[in-house]
């Protein structure tokens, strides 16, 4: 079996985000980590492969300094590491992001690919099912638990989240598989992996190893979305406090905000 994990180098928020003149993030001045979600999915192909006997490849687009996260997905078990880095790529939003990912995975093998759910840094949760779309296979979102891999059979039986229940899917192989964060505790590096992981070659393709992508649908060019405006968190105000009032004075206090913002 043979997986492709996509992973996506963000930054660290606890360190402050910067942004360009205009409006995209300033990855290269910010400290990173590998996608919370990501590193999930990573997890998840990593117990296949112990299970299996599994191939796991880990694909990331962006700086070179992304080279980081390959490096830690190897240390932790992955076998091999595809950077995908290009001038041309920068500034991607979901969809030139995805035609960029789809267009390095064809060149691989696989019978699976995992993403994380979403990235810290976007939130869109659009790029792991643009992915498949692109690939032309099916893709189930919100993993929160993989039931069975059946490799005779080559299908996958995964449990997909809602807010308040479940659905167990199953699909045919090749498929891809978004993750959530708490599909997998994942594993830590040892000192071991650490040391292999630094003698390994990173595979690095540009804009020409890309396959069946037009170059309209790259980079900030190609991205149909553009960013209007963009800041740092905002800090919330401390509210408005009362102090004076009685029990029941509170309660009817509460319900008359509650219907102002009409949520009774």
């Amino acid at each position: 079996m043979k997986i492709v994990v996509c992973v996506k180098q963000v930054p660290d928020t606890k360190g402050g985000v910067k942004f360009k003149p205009d409006g995209t993030l300033d990855r290269g001045a910010m400290l990173t980590i590998m996608n919370p979600d990501d590193k999930a999915g990573l997890e998840a192909a990593l117990q296949l492969k112990d299970k299996y006997g599994a191939e796991v490849t880990v694909v990331t687009m962006g700086l070179p300094k992304a080279d980081a996260v390959l490096r830690e997905a190897m240390a932790m078990g992955a076998d091999k590491g595809v950077l995908v880095t290009d001038r041309v790529l920068g500034g991607a939003d979901t969809w030139a992001t995805s035609q960029t990912v789809a267009g390095a995975i064809r060149n691989l093998e696989y019978d699976l690919i995992f993403t994380g759910r979403q990235a810290i840094d976007g939130d869109t949760a659009q790029v792991g099912p643009q992915i498949a779309e692109h690939l032309g296979i099916p893709t189930i979102a919100y993993a929160q638990k993989i039931v069975e891999v059946d490799e005779e059979q080559r299908t996958i039986t995964v449990e997909r989240q809602f807010d308040d229940r479940y659905m167990t899917l199953k699909a045919k192989m090749p498929c891809l598989v978004t993750a959530l964060g708490d599909l997998c505790e994942p594993r830590y590096m040892t000192p071991g992996g650490i040391f292999d992981a630094l003698d390994k070659e990173v595979t690095v393709w540009g804009r020409t190893d890309l396959k069946d992508v037009e170059d309209s649908n790259l980079g900030l060019k190609g991205s149909p979305t553009q960013i209007a405006k963009a800041s740092d968190k905002v800090r919330k105000g401390a509210g408005e406090k009362k102090s004076d009032l009685g029990p029941a004075e509170a309660v009817d206090y509460i319900v008359e905000k509650l219907q102002e913002k009409h949520i009774i």
